[in-house]
């Protein structure tokens, strides 16, 4: 009979594994978690043992392998317009100063997930252009990054179900930004498609390569690593945003004693960090 359950040694050992390979820290007592997120792939894999998968993952024996423990064990939780005001606060406060710029207006939306986020960015640009018809005469370059491949596949597809459709997007957007393909699913219009490409990127690794960006979007992911980790990312950010760039992060986070590069801008109904 298989067994799901993993001893103390295992779970210490994946999670090592896990902040090693791509910075996420679970805590003392997430055995369940572990359990419910790879208990799947060990009845797909034909695994009898739970600590069998983690031997296998630890030892890094089948790449792939891998590639599907990360996938799972990646929170992927995200809805369009995520909590509204920083896609407020870009029409009203930061799309503003560069409206009439003609080098392109880049933006980077760091652990993508399925897509929510970079098409809702995408979506805040064209309805901004709508009001300022002639607003970016450069254009406008948004760019999605995941650590997990099936998430990518998602947003390269750019198709959701009813139940993802539900979570945060108006009726409105949906009838001006999404076109019917059968069965509930509505995939996003080619105009979003054009503005938006998606690269994998492991946040542990060096961003150099992704070039420079006027806003970045870091949301709800720096709570998963170790302070020491945040502080890293956070720098690397900084290194990447142009002057003055903007920098959004979670409802719930903070950089306080992370990080001197940047200075917090409240302006109601949010806050934004820009960079020094």
């Amino acid at each position: 009979m298989p067994d799901k359950q993993i001893c103390d040694g295992d779970y210490v050992r994946f999670r090592d594994f896990l902040e090693r390979r791509c910075g996420i820290v679970l805590g003392e007592n997430k055995q369940y978690l572990v359990r419910s997120r790879l208990s799947p792939l060990m009845r797909k894999h034909g695994y009898i043992n739970l600590s069998d998968v983690v031997d296998e993952v630890v030892n890094e024996k089948c790449k792939g392998l891998v590639d599907e423990v990360v996938d799972a064990m990646t929170t992927n939780e995200t809805l369009w317009f995520r909590d509204s005001y920083p896609f407020q606060l870009l029409a009203e406060e930061i799309f503003p100063k560069f409206k009439d710029r003609k080098q392109p207006l880049k933006i980077w939306s760091a652990a993508c997930s399925s897509g929510q986020e970079p098409y809702s960015l995408a979506m805040t640009v064209l309805e901004f252009q709508r009001r300022y018809p002639s607003a970016f005469p450069g254009g406008v370059q948004i760019l999605g990054t995941d650590i997990s491949s099936e998430m990518l596949n998602r947003c390269k597809e750019g198709a959701y179900d009813s139940l993802s459709l539900s979570r945060g997007l108006s009726e409105e957007r949906k009838r001006q930004f999404f076109d019917s393909v059968g069965d509930g699913v509505l995939a996003v219009k080619s105009e979003l498609k054009r503005m938006v490409s998606f690269r994998s990127l492991n946040l542990l690794d060096p961003i150099s390569s992704l070039g420079r960006f006027d806003i970045v979007f870091c949301r709800n992911v720096l709570i998963y690593f170790s302070s020491e980790m945040k502080s890293t990312i956070l720098s690397r950010i900084a290194s990447t945003l142009n002057h003055e760039g903007a920098l959004f992060l979670g409802a719930s986070e903070s950089m306080s004693g992370l990080s001197n590069d940047f200075n917090l801008i409240r302006c109601p109904p949010g806050l934004y960090y820009s960079k020094k």
